[in-house]
């Protein structure tokens, strides 16, 4: 707010330094005049300074807030989810191979993991139906062949266990806010601990500040993704924590406070001058925690069902025998003792240890909680159920050993990447105690907006893998080893779950296959910086404001005016070429230019959960076609086609053809981009310029 922060500034400084009161009473009522004109002529100046300087803070946040467009989308497919008829093209794809050799090692790996020669087209085939945890990348394959693999699925969306954002994370929240407002159930993020040590920067001066300004504005943008059951989970060092604690309170309420769960991140403590720290705290509120307290979710972690069973068929369910326990002394510890010179021997008196709590015993025993094992000579047993060990399951605010530490996260690492590829990652197990944690059903969403190496979506996987549930993750990451790290390790665990010096230990069970996920999306964005790079400026029209505006085009207008062609700000006389709709993108180290994604970032702007995606071609031209179902349960249908040069003519051919193609009776919206002859069909072009520049309602809560 550069305006309102100047122009108090200019208020002050008129009321201090211009009309001071002291000055004013010894001069006198003859002077006064002279001293309230240069108050009036400072005050312009400075005004006309101030909007100057607005404008242009303005349009900086203008670029900054806009939607970002996704420059790129591709999927990562198991190839047991691929319809094999698909197998020919894929085993003649070179680039796929080569892949998969240098992420899976599939070439240099023994007979008794892998069998088959993989260098005729038959021996490929016959290997991808033998391994149907491969993971294609379908930036290795045609345009064509894409459209007909994913119009193979009935269910896009459904069958997309995974999404991949390659992006800045307040970009990406806000670019997911319609499609997946209320429905992310669980969030996880590492945040920089800000100690110095890590990567990010900020302003000399102002460390904890810029810190907490960029904390507070993702918490906003991410609160109206939860729902109303959702948990917040984050990591933080004592460095921070007292200020993430006032921000997280500030949004979710201190009633909503949960937990401090202390982890034990290294066995390596670092020592400070009074105490050696090893710990990292896990802060934990709910969105609503009466949520919890009516459903009685505690933050229960559910039993193994391992050693449970009903012989007996108790009505009570499934049961394992645990040795009956007095005064901290089970009978299987108490031992015979020898006399070494008469070779007697004193056996425990089982029934006398009883007595130290014969009560309890007798209660137990009348209720038939009490059996008599093999245990000892006839020692009782006390019957523990499932349904109790799983309320005794509420986990612990301290955790330990039995997650692991960043020393096992760096270890896990090596083993998949052969290397060291990332500092101090956190541990799987850790993350996957809080993906179970904060989900009680198979199918809800797992989200992290901090992701780094990726350990979040590992968790998710093997979580998946072990109870057989179908969670989705979203992974946010705007690093380089998005690329080097994060992808090819989620690549890599869909794969198999274990490896060692960078290739598969063993092959993933049946189990493990049928549960690993079936497609994961990666989505890149058009950074800030990619918006800067494709501002230009329309003179002609500058020239036609400026008669119009006069003296306050400069001040107020002109880069509003100016910019408004440019294509980072969506040109929407462009639509009508939307497959070849390009921005100036920086990546790898140079400007190129680069088509953008306009149908998917049109999806996430209505917020569309796709269906069916479908490509059709007629006289030559591209037919894309989405079939889906918007968040307030409205059908729709989106037909995207070039119609740069399009006479009357080819509009009459468009309308007949999609009548014909294109079922449209049971949708509510039915959108076509550019100018048409359908009836029942709508241009898109204001709806994406309406929501593309759609003031977010981040701050609803």
């Amino acid at each position: 707010d550069l305006k309102g922060f100047l122009s108090r500034e200019l208020d002050f400084y008129l009321k201090n330094e211009v009309l001071n009161l002291e000055d004013l009473e010894a001069a006198g009522e003859g002077l006064s005049e002279g001293w309230f004109q240069l108050m009036r002529l400072i005050k312009r100046v400075g005004n006309h300074i101030i909007d100057f300087l607005a404008q242009i803070e303005e349009f900086q946040k203008a670029l900054w807030e806009k939607k970002k467009f996704v420059t790129e989308t591709f999927y990562c497919i198991t190839v047991g989810n691929i319809p094999e008829d698909f197998y020919p093209e894929i085993a003649e794809n070179e680039a796929q191979w080569e892949e998969w050799k240098a992420l899976f090692h599939i070439h240099e790996l023994h007979g008794g993991l892998f069998s088959g020669n993989l260098e005729p087209k038959e021996g490929r085939i016959a290997f991808l139906k033998a391994h149907p945890t491969l993971v294609l990348d379908t930036r290795h394959f045609s345009q064509g062949f894409t459209d007909r693999l994913l119009a193979s699925f009935d269910n896009l969306d459904e069958v997309t266990d995974g999404l991949l954002i390659h992006g800045e994370n307040w970009q990406a929240l806000n670019l997911l806010l319609e499609k997946y407002r209320e429905r992310v159930k669980c969030v996880y993020i590492d945040p920089p601990f800000n100690t110095g040590k890590d990567a990010f920067s900020y302003k000399d001066g102002y460390q904890h500040s810029s810190w907490m300004s960029m904390i507070y504005d993702r918490l906003g943008i991410l609160f109206p993704l939860l729902r109303s059951d959702a948990v917040f989970f984050a990591s933080i060092s004592d460095h921070e924590m007292a200020h993430l604690k006032v921000i997280g309170d500030w949004f979710f309420g201190e009633e909503n406070f949960l937990a401090t769960i202390e982890w034990n991140a290294t066995k390596t403590s670092t020592n400070t001058a009074l105490v050696s720290v090893a710990h990292i705290h896990n802060f934990a509120w709910a969105k609503d925690k009466s949520y919890f307290i009516l459903n009685r979710q505690n933050f229960r972690l559910p039993a193994s069902l391992e050693g449970f069973a009903n012989p007996d068929s108790d009505p009570r369910g499934p049961w394992k025998a645990d040795p009956f326990q007095v005064g901290g002394v089970r009978p299987n510890q108490q031992y015979e003792i020898v006399n070494p010179k008469t070779g007697k021997v004193y056996r425990p008196n089982t029934g006398c240890s009883w007595k130290n709590d014969y009560k309890t015993f007798q209660r137990l025993l009348k209720e038939g909680r009490i059996i008599f094992g093999k245990t000892g000579e006839g020692a009782p047993q006390r019957k523990r159920y499932l349904f109790e060990a799983k309320e005794r399951g509420s986990v612990t605010k301290t955790w330990w050993d039995d997650v692991g530490t960043t020393a096992d996260g760096t270890r896990l690492l090596q083993d998949i990447f052969g290397a060291s590829v990332f500092a101090n990652p956190k541990p799987v197990r850790l993350l996957m105690r809080i993906s179970q944690l904060g989900t009680y059903e198979p199918d809800q969403i797992v989200l992290d907006h901090f992701a780094g190496s990726g350990t979040t979506g590992h968790a998710v996987i093997n979580l998946n893998r072990e109870d057989g549930g179908r969670r989705k993750v979203i992974l946010v990451e705007m690093g380089e080893y998005f690329d080097t790290v994060l992808l090819p390790r989620i690549k890599k665990v869909i794969f198999t779950p274990e490896w060692r010096d960078g290739k598969p230990w063993r092959l993933p069970t049946k189990e493990e296959t049928e549960r690993s996920p079936r497609m994961v999306k990666v989505n890149r964005l058009e950074s800030y910086e990619d918006a800067l790079n494709n501002i230009t400026f329309d003179e002609e029209s500058g020239h036609k404001a400026m008669a119009l505006f006069k003296d306050e085009y400069l001040l107020r207008y002109m880069l509003k005016w100016e910019a408004k062609k440019s294509e980072t700000l969506l040109d929407v006389e462009k639509l009508n070429a939307p497959f070849s709709y390009k921005l100036h993108i920086y990546r790898d180290g140079e400007i190129r230019d680069q088509a953008v994604d306009l149908p998917e970032t049109f999806n996430y702007l209505i917020g569309l959960d796709v269906e069916k995606r479908m490509v059709l071609h007629d006289s030559g031209c591209r037919y894309l076609v989405y079939r889906g179902t918007m968040q307030d349960g409205r059908k729709v249908a989106i037909v995207w086609r070039e119609t740069k040069g399009w006479t009357m003519s080819d509009y009459r051919r468009d309308a007949q053809f999609i009548a014909k193609r294109i079922v449209t009776t049971d949708v509510k919206l039915f959108y076509v981009n550019g100018d048409t002859y359908l009836r029942g069909a709508q241009p898109l072009d204001g709806t994406f310029k309406q929501a593309m520049w759609r003031e977010n309602r981040a701050e609803s809560f």
